[in-house]
């Protein structure tokens, strides 16, 4: 993740910081299942995702504006909305209808335009339905990253070499998420929640200074 931003704000986009970065994103999302699986407490677990979501919202916009002039909404409004359908799924007692549920929420997460899009909140949930199967796993995740990378790969051709690696750093991703040992890690409490804005900040100021 650090090293995709720093791409974006000092070596501008396209760079092999940019490709390197593809791969935290997967990453994340899996960790975020897996926070939802094993949380003792859904909704402190929620209302936290939440709140620095809120916090992180003008970082990454003084962030995002050193390269884009849109509006985006952090990834943690993506991870909300991703375990928010995750959640909804499991309440519905027609399985059939909670794929309608994520559906949804996968295209309110494009329109009000969070980070990685309807792509980001669909991973987090492919990581939760396949987490007993991982060869569906591996090939639903491959899917759906050159899912992502196709239109763009056919909408820019200058760029197609770019973004067809783009797709296939993106998988790499998986290469570590296999590996995973079920184990719970160092507890870090607050500080990737943190470390978040604060290293968008940073790298504004340091895009400013440049």
């Amino acid at each position: 993740m650090l090293s995709d931003h720093v791409g974006d704000a000092v070596l501008g986009k396209f760079s092999f910081l940019n490709l390197i970065g593809r791969i935290a994103f997967p990453i994340f999302a899996f960790q975020a299942v897996q926070g939802y699986l094993y949380t003792k407490n859904l909704k402190k677990h929620m209302s936290k995702l939440f709140l620095f979501a809120c916090l992180s919202q003008i970082p990454f916009m003084l962030f995002l504006s050193t390269f884009y002039d849109g509006f985006v909404l952090n990834i943690f409004f993506t991870f909300f909305l991703g375990l928010l359908a995750i959640f909804l799924y499991d309440k519905c007692n027609h399985k059939i209808f909670g794929f309608f549920v994520v559906a949804f929420i996968s295209i309110i997460g494009m329109l009000i335009h969070v980070d990685y899009s309807a792509f980001g909140i669909l991973l987090i949930f492919c990581f939760y339905f396949f987490k007993d199967t991982k060869w569906q796993m591996v090939i639903a995740t491959i899917l759906l990253c050159f899912g992502k990378y196709l239109p763009e790969i056919f909408a820019t051709p200058v760029l197609f070499w770019h973004y067809l690696t783009c797709a296939v750093f993106t998988c790499l991703s998986l290469c570590f998420i296999l590996f995973y040992n079920q184990k719970e890690g160092p507890k870090a409490n607050y500080f990737f929640y943190l470390f978040y804005p604060i290293h968008l900040l940073i790298l504004y100021f340091i895009h400013m200074a440049l």
